[in-house]
This record gives C-alpha cells, sequence and structure tokens, in this order.
C-alpha cells in the first residue's frame, strides 16, 4: 500500500497532464483535502504552528489577499499601493517595539518571507557592517536561540559561537559570553523568547555588554515579537525586551505568528536606517540594467503584504491585547495543571510558551500517550521536554479541562511504562525519533522522504 499522501482517492500527476482539469472539481478537492485535515488543529491539542485558527480571519485574509495576490511587489511605480502597504507593516511594527525611545538615529525595517528570512537578514547585516568597520566577522548565540541563526552563519561565512545556558533558568550564560566577545564579535544575540522555553534571555544586560563592546545586539523576537509587548501591557512579568532596552539594534518580529497574517512575512527591525541600508544589495553595471533589492529576495506576491496589513490594521493594539489575555491566562491553566504533577517539572520561567521534563522517567512516555489523545506536542533534547506553545485554538472552551485529564493519564502511563523505551523523540516541527548516534544520516532521511515524493509514488 502506497505511503503517498491521498493516493487512494485522487490521480496521482507524475507529470505534467496533457488536457487540464476544470477548475470546479480541482476546488473540490482542494476543498475536501482542507477539510480533512483542519480537525487535526481545531481542537486546540497541537502546540503551536496555527496561531490564530480562527476561519473568519482566514476568510478575511484570504479576500485581502486576492486582490493584490498576481502584483509583483518589486513593481512600486504600477503598485504603489505596495509601499504604503509595506511601510505601514513596518512603522506599526517598529511603534509596537519601542522604536519612539531610540535617540540619535532613524529607526527603520525590512518585511521577510519569515523568521529564518528575518534573522538571515540581520546576520546579513551585521556581517557587512562589521565588514565595512573592521572586517569582523563572529556573532554570540545562545544555545537555546534559533536554528536559523547558524544556518544564516552557515551561508553568509559569519562565525555563530555558541553560549551555554543556565540549566535552571534556561537563559544564556552571561559571563560565557562577556569572555568569549573579542575584536571580530559584530553582535550579539537574544531571545525573547526561546522557542524551546518560551524563556525571554537578560536583554538588559546583553545590552550594557554591547554597548561596552561597541557591537550590536539582535532580539530574536521572531515567536514573542507579537505577543510579549501586550503581555507587558497586561501587567505580566516580562522583563524589557525591545529598543526601550539601552544597547538593541534589531529585533525581528513575525507577522505570521502572533501578528495573525498569513505565513510568508515577518518583519526585521533597525535601531538605525544605516545598518539596514548596509544588507541592500545592488548590480550597476548588468546589462539588464541597474538592479538593486533591499533584501534577498526577488518578486514577491502583493497579496501578502495587503493581508498582513489588513491583519494589524483590523486588530489594533486592543485587538491583540485582547487574544494575548486570552493566551496567557490558558498558558497560566495548563501550566499550573502540569505543576500539580510531582513528577514534571517545568522548565525555565516560561510564559505563552512552556516546556517541561522529568527526573523519574523519560517525558516521552508522556508525548507517546498524549498523542493517543490527539495531542501534537513539540520535543525536545539536552535534556528531553515537551512543550506546548499556547495559541488561540488552545483559549477555546473546554480545551484546558482536556488537557488537566489526558495529562494525569499520561503521567500514570509514563511512570507505568518507565522502564521501556520511548517511541517519540525530538525533531523541530514534530516529534518522530531516531537513534541518536545515527542522528545526522536520520535527519537526511527524514528531509529526503518529504522532499524526494516521487519515491513514494506507487510504479507505473
Amino acid at each position: 500500500m502506497s505511503e503517498f499522501p491521498y493516493a487512494d482517492q485522487y490521480e496521482i500527476h507524475r507529470g505534467l497532464p496533457e488536457e487540464g482539469t476544470d477548475r470546479g472539481a480541482i476546488l473540490s478537492m482542494l476543498e475536501a483535502m482542507s477539510r480533512a485535515e483542519d480537525p487535526v488543529w481545531e481542537t486546540g491539542q497541537c502546540s503551536g504552528t496555527m496561531y490564530c485558527g480562527d476561519h473568519d480571519h482566514y476568510d478575511f485574509l484570504n479576500e485581502a489577499f486576492s486582490h493584490f495576490s498576481y502584483v509583483n511587489a518589486l513593481q512600486r511605480d504600477m503598485c504603489p499601493s505596495q509601499t504604503k502597504f509595506e511601510a505601514e507593516i513596518i512603522a506599526m511594527t517598529l511603534d509596537m517595539l519601542g522604536a519612539g525611545s531610540i535617540k540619535g538615529s532613524e529607526p527603520a525595517g525590512l518585511v521577510t518571507t519569515g523568521g529564518t528570512g528575518s534573522i538571515a537578514h540581520a546576520v546579513l547585516a551585521y556581517r557587512e557592517h562589521g565588514r565595512a568597520v573592521a572586517g569582523r566577522a563572529n556573532m554570540i548565540k545562545p544555545e537555546t536561540a534559533h536554528p536559523a541563526f547558524s544556518k544564516a552563519g552557515h551561508l553568509f561565512g559569519v562565525e555563530m559561537r555558541i553560549a551555554p545556558v543556565d540549566p535552571v533558568t534556561t537563559q544564556v550564560d552571561l559571563d560565557w559570553v562577556r569572555i568569549h566577545i573579542d575584536e571580530n564579535t559584530v553582535a550579539l544575540i537574544g531571545s525573547a523568547s526561546n522557542y524551546g522555553y518560551g524563556t525571554v534571555d537578560p536583554i538588559g544586560q546583553l545590552g550594557a555588554l554591547a554597548l561596552e563592546h561597541g557591537i550590536g545586539l539582535h532580539v530574536d523576537g521572531c515567536l514573542g515579537g507579537f505577543i510579549l509587548p501586550f503581555g507587558r501591557e497586561l501587567g505580566y512579568d516580562i522583563e524589557p525586551f525591545d529598543f526601550s532596552v539601552p544597547g538593541v539594534t534589531t529585533i525581528s518580529a513575525d507577522t505570521h505568528k502572533y501578528g495573525y497574517a498569513l505565513k510568508g512575512t515577518s518583519v526585521l527591525c533597525f535601531a538605525d536606517r544605516a545598518l539596514r541600508n548596509d544588507q541592500y544589495f545592488y548590480l550597476t553595471d548588468w546589462s539588464g540594467g541597474k538592479y538593486c533589492s533591499p533584501g534577498m529576495d526577488g518578486s514577491r506576491s502583493g497579496g501578502l503584504l495587503a493581508a498582513t496589513w489588513a491583519a494589524m490594521v483590523h486588530l489594533g493594539r486592543s485587538g491583540y491585547r485582547r487574544y494575548a489575555q486570552a493566551i496567557f491566562s490558558t498558558s497560566a491553566a495548563m501550566q499550573d495543571a502540569v505543576r500539580s504533577h510531582p513528577s514534571l517539572r517545568i522548565m525555565g520561567k516560561p510564559s505563552f510558551l512552556f516546556s517541561f521534563t522529568s527526573d523519574e522517567f523519560d517525558i516521552y512516555h508522556v508525548n507517546d500517550f498524549l498523542r493517543t489523545r490527539g495531542w501534537r506536542m513539540n520535543g525536545q533534547q539536552y535534556p528531553n521536554a515537551i512543550h506546548m506553545a499556547v495559541t488561540r485554538p488552545q483559549t477555546q472552551p473546554g480545551v484546558v479541562e482536556r488537557w488537566a485529564t489526558d495529562l494525569a493519564d499520561a503521567v500514570s502511563y509514563a511512570l507505568a511504562h518507565r522502564s521501556e523505551a520511548p517511541r517519540s523523540g525530538a525533531i523541530y516541527g514534530g516529534v518522530e525519533g531516531g537513534p541518536s548516534d545515527e542522528a545526522d544520516e536520520f535527519i537526511k532521511a527524514v528531509m529526503a522522504d518529504m522532499m524526494d515524493s516521487q519515491l513514494s509514488i506507487p510504479p507505473l
């Protein structure tokens, strides 16, 4: 039997069909697949991934997108609306992240394709700015910071020095950072919050270190950038992490997460326009004309800019604050359920996202059981842990109660099976495991299985 998706329901296209398919038939297939897959997250039992979960909101964004889906955001002379959308997305994000407190420089921004895009552009900007100043080429990031920094370092030839984190607080080891800054360090990195534990690094102290050494500080707010500011407004105990902190020079914040826009946009904010301008690419002697690009992307769909702008303008500060209140209170209740079990331990001091482990059994036993009840958690390692990124679907009535009941049963299962090996493990975006001593080859196989889909298509 084939494992290729929907092989038993729809025709498999091994090549471009000679005759086209009726539009109605195509739309019917797409609707059927969507309806089959949506229930996976609509229950509120999926960690992260679906940040909004409101079909009416998605319909609104899709309609906004449709008016500009065919527009190339490069062609600003033909489509001045794109300048309006992008400029206002950036301005609203800068305002939310405290850019009004910046003195002595002009803040700016860039809309990118997502968190990885914003991180990569930040690394590129620091590399180019450092090269212009003194040819410096390393950055220091906490081990908990997103792997996209290491990916960007690999792509752009920037050394990523990985700082350990305190095992109790899960925050970066400031002493290690201080010792490893040298004349080639162009910037430090802190998370607000990190993906694994939902904790915020000591941004104020990192900022002081950055100022002391005359280098930059990037705050990765890809995950928390559009919810932590409103959590602070609501009175939750969240340390300042934005441009109000001296020394912060760039912040990334994903509009496609808690900004409730469509996938494919993020904002990279700069305290100083000059730093942003340093990462521009231009080629003035090309036969096709003078070429310039503010970011790595060329053509972009104007629909994404329109939908992101529409989401932000529609919700406003009160809308974001209202959703943040529901998420923070739901997260607190779900954390209380975890703390009610002596065999479980919360990692660090989380906020809307929390992670937990156990000192009595392998926590993946809990994950194995929760999967049988329809929960899709995210796995971590060193130590083994699982986390829940609370989003709007979890704020539905009954989800917290279901969580408490299922978690209690999962703990009982884990205690009873502690002598056995669990089935699940830690993979970003999923929880399928593999032998640790063959991790590299296992990961390659997983990626190949996802990408080389033709290997799963039944033979002719």
